[in-house]
Parts: structure tokens; sequence; C-alpha cells
């Protein structure tokens, strides 16, 4: 049997069924989400086919499964209430968030609802331009439509796997707040209730002593899918290339399965190579792209 690829990769999957077993063989489509002696392959309907290695015939690496706009909007609400900013209304369909300017993801309005459109718009910059804010939009692949010649900003990729994945990892602390040494190893100036701000859902912060921090938070979709965001992962220069975000990432993805969550996402600027070959090597694959809109161009 060919090398198995990367959990996370979704898979055709051809195995032996048990002796006397007709047809002898057969096949599943899935995201590999275990491999060792037994593999687990998890199906579109969320039904996890568990197979014994040494069963396994073949197996075909796919292209990820396209997402529906109604999966981009899921994903997309929940990754709104994991990064809400410290203030939220909505508008004829618009989620607004304002944490005082204090990054683009917590200070922009996002078109989730069904209704929303272009015009919601002079409304929108109007409630930015109230607290002193550039009325940013956050604009997710096929909710809305950029006109061309509209410069864009901030441009990226959201990067999907499902779960279970990641181990408990004793190197690695979880906390509800950041602390001190969270802080410092973040280097950005985040106000720490920005960072804890999550909406029906839960937070943690993780620390790998002295090498790198990370955050993760569950929320649920309208269609009830609790999504695990990872978020704020950074690791110290003088500790990078040494496996710390690899295990960072698997304890929050580990921890956010306890919360029950279903599947996780990122999202990283499309010119950060780096960063997207680590969720790659950890079995994201890209969803779809969203980016920032200064509403007044519109």
């Amino acid at each position: 049997m060919a090398d198995l690829p990367a959990v996370g990769t979704r898979v055709s999957l051809r195995y032996r069924r048990p002796a006397g077993s007709v047809p002898p063989l057969t096949d599943v489509i899935g995201h590999l989400i275990e491999t060792g002696t037994r593999l687990k392959v998890q199906t579109k309907t969320g039904a996890v086919v568990e197979i014994a290695h040494d069963d396994v015939v073949a197996v075909r690496a796919l292209t990820p499964a396209p997402m529906r706009t109604s999966q981009i909007r899921a994903t997309e609400h929940a990754a709104a209430l994991a990064w809400p900013g410290t203030e939220q209304t909505w508008i004829d369909g618009w989620l607004l968030r304002g944490a005082g300017g204090h990054t683009h993801r917590a200070n922009s309005a996002v078109p989730l609802g069904l209704q929303a459109n272009t015009g919601a718009i002079p409304t929108i910059a109007e409630w930015y331009a109230q607290r002193g804010q550039t009325p940013w939009l956050a604009v997710p692949d096929r909710l809305l439509t950029v006109p061309k010649g509209v410069p864009v900003h901030l441009e990226t990729v959201v990067m999907v796997r499902d779960l279970p994945a990641g181990e408990p990892d004793a190197t690695v602390t979880l906390a509800p707040r950041p602390d001190e040494q969270w802080l410092q190893l973040y280097q950005r100036d985040v106000p720490v209730d920005v960072l804890t701000a999550v909406v029906d859902g839960a937070v943690t912060f993780g620390t790998r002593t002295g090498a790198a921090v990370g955050r993760a938070a569950v929320t649920i979709a309208p269609d009830g899918h609790r999504w695990a965001g990872l978020s704020a992962v950074r690791v110290a220069d003088n500790q990078r290339r040494r496996g710390h975000a690899h295990s960072l990432c698997s304890a929050l993805m580990a921890w956010a399965e306890g919360q029950g969550a279903r599947s996780s996402y990122v999202q990283v600027l499309v010119d950060n190579a780096a960063a997207i070959a680590l969720y790659e090597q950890l079995g994201f694959t890209a969803a779809h792209r969203t980016r920032y809109v200064d509403a007044r161009s519109l």
C-alpha cells in the first residue's frame, strides 16, 4: 500500500471486507482523521468508518470537496462569533463588530444573513463613523460581490479540517485568559477584553513556555455545527522550526474536541506561506477566501 497522506486529507480508500464477504473489497470516501494500526475515515454524513491498516488495499488523496455557499456562510458565522469585538449589532443581515480599532477582524461588518446587501452600507458606514473607525466590510467569497476596481485589503484564505485531531500535550498549558507570559510572546497590542471576547461559546489560551502561544474559540453556526477557530498563533523568533506551533495547535484542537467541536478553521493571510504550510501539515485545506473593503469605496 502507498504511504498514507496527512491526517485531514480527503481520500478514497479501498479495503478488504471480512472473509467470505461478497464483494470482497469495498471503498469509502471521506476525510482521514486517524492513522496507526487502525485507520478512521469520516464520511460527508459524519459517520466514521474504522479500518485495520493491514486491510487497506489502496488509498488516493482527493481534492477538497467544494464548499457550498451555505457552508461558507455557516463557517463565517461561527468565525464572527469567535472574534466578535467588544460590541456587536445586527443591521439588515450584517453583523457589525467594534473593538476600538484593534484588529480588522474585530472592527468590521460581515454579511451573514441571506438579506445582507449593499443597501445597508450607508447605515454601516455611519455606525463606524460614530466610533471614529474605518467602516471595514469583511467580504467572504460568494456572500457579497465586490465590484471590479474596488481596492481590497488583507486578503485571507480560510482553511478547514474535520475533528477529531490532536492530542493533549503536557508541555502546553491552557487557561481561560492570557497571562503576562502569553501576552509577551504574542507581541501585539490587542487588549485582553478583545482577546477573550466570544459570543455563545468558549475560549482558551495555550502556551508552550518560552516558545509559542495561541488561542482557540469554539462557537456554534446557525446549523448547529460546532466550529473551533485557531487564532493568535505566535512562535518566538528564536524558537521557530522546532515543532512548537504544531504541538500547540494540536493541543488546542484536542481541547476544542472536548468542547464538542466537530470541525476547525484558521484564517491566514494569502501571502503568509509559512503559516499556510504549517496548517497544511496539520491537515487543513483551503475552503474559501475573504477580504476587507472600505465601505466608503462602494
